[in-house]
């Protein structure tokens, strides 16, 4: 399987111009090959092929004046972008013929010079890691990598990303091998995951606290907003604070996506099957405006695709339970679903049923999660 791995890397200055400068050169033929297959649309002729747009936006463009800076950078990078551009379209069309699966997607854009910028070198380019650890890009130079973890394979392709907070990192597309863990006993070792808001998980015999990150950094988030609301446009300060503001956002994302990282391989290594609630992450926020904050903070949909990815990784049983599946309502003793309903019953944390029984809402979720998923590993329908 294809694994991407991830670090900071730090360009000298000359390096970060050169650098910039790739950017916009790929961007730039992104764009002039998206113009002609647009006006090609409109004059109702054939969408050019890729060999007749690279030989138009990047062989013929750099003998002209207005684009012969284009020689300036490596020419790979302005091939893997046309390349980019015909997934792009190939990916609309499938998903306009109902033949790619996920959510739909629409024609390709223009890009425009956002402060995240990203280019892809394939192994056509000659990139490499030098004896000394660097990585050694094309007409860039040698740019100082600080090493988390080795890599598992020599790497097919390396993007180097410029984030919003103007920190660059370098992502190694490489094939690693599954790493089966030693199995556990199923009957012990089975959970079935709650997802919620109030408690971020609920797994068997623990709880998982919502760390709140974005809550947490919320009031100074708003100050440093307020600053760069307050600053003249085009001006130092205003570039100063509109940094300020990233590197707030950075610091959240970083750690959400640090805690996420850790509980789902603490998952994986308890658990033999894992059953785990399929969420409307997307309507959750969209039904009630006071949790929207609460949704994207929480981000479950990256904590459920890391973890079903670790799952079949490592070789534990992973099963989705249908969204309409009615486990908090569902009493776990009698069958009966008496449980809260509604936005109302959202604030009800403890039920009681009519057969007697006490339940916490979470709790019995989390039961009724895992019954519900062992029946459908035992059908053998482990992704509905």
């Amino acid at each position: 399987m294809q694994l991407r791995y991830s670090f900071r890397v730090y360009p000298n200055s000359p390096q970060r111009a050169t650098l910039a400068r790739t950017f916009g050169c790929a961007r730039m033929v992104w764009n002039d090959a998206l113009r002609i297959c647009k006006d090609a649309y409109k004059a109702d002729v054939p969408r050019p092929k890729a060999g007749d747009l690279s030989k138009r936006v990047v062989t013929e463009a750099k003998r002209t004046e207005e684009r012969a800076w284009l020689s300036e950078v490596s020419a790979v990078v302005l091939q893997q972008s046309l390349r980019d551009l015909e997934a792009a379209y190939s990916n609309f069309f499938a998903s306009k013929n109902g033949t790619r699966r996920g959510a739909k997607m629409g024609p390709p854009k223009f890009k425009k010079k956002t402060s995240r910028q990203a280019v892809r070198f394939t192994t056509n380019a000659r990139f490499s890691i030098t004896a000394d650890r660097k990585l050694r890009l094309p007409k860039i130079g040698d740019v100082e990598v600080r090493w988390s973890r080795e890599l598992p394979s020599a790497p097919s392709s390396v993007t180097v990303i410029k984030d919003a907070a103007d920190r660059y990192f370098a992502s190694f597309v490489v094939e690693a091998e599954d790493k089966p863990l030693p199995e556990l006993d199923l009957d012990d070792t089975e959970t079935g995951i709650d997802l919620g808001l109030s408690t971020y998980a609920v797994l068997r015999g623990r709880k998982i606290t919502s760390p709140k990150f974005f809550r947490r950094q919320e009031k100074k988030l708003r100050r440093a907003q307020r600053t760069l609301s307050r600053a003249r446009k085009g001006s130092a300060n205003r570039r100063k604070a509109k940094l300020a503001v990233a590197k707030i956002h950075a610091k959240i994302a970083d750690q959400r996506r640090d805690f996420i990282e850790q509980e789902t391989t603490r998952i994986t290594r308890e658990s033999q099957a894992v059953y785990l609630e399929d969420l409307n992450v997307k309507g959750m926020g969209t039904r009630n405006s006071n949790r929207v904050k609460s949704v994207h903070d929480q981000s479950l949909g990256m904590f459920a695709r890391t973890l079903a990815a670790k799952c079949h990784r490592y070789g534990r049983t992973f099963a989705k339970v249908s969204r309409w599946f009615p486990s908090t309502q569902l009493c776990s003793a009698c069958g009966s679903i008496e449980g809260p309903k509604g936005q109302e019953g959202l604030k009800i944390r403890h039920w009681v049923c009519s057969c007697g029984m006490a339940h916490d809402r979470n709790e019995n979720a989390e039961l009724n999660l895992r019954r519900e998923g062992r029946r459908i590993v035992a059908e053998g329908r482990p992704d509905t």
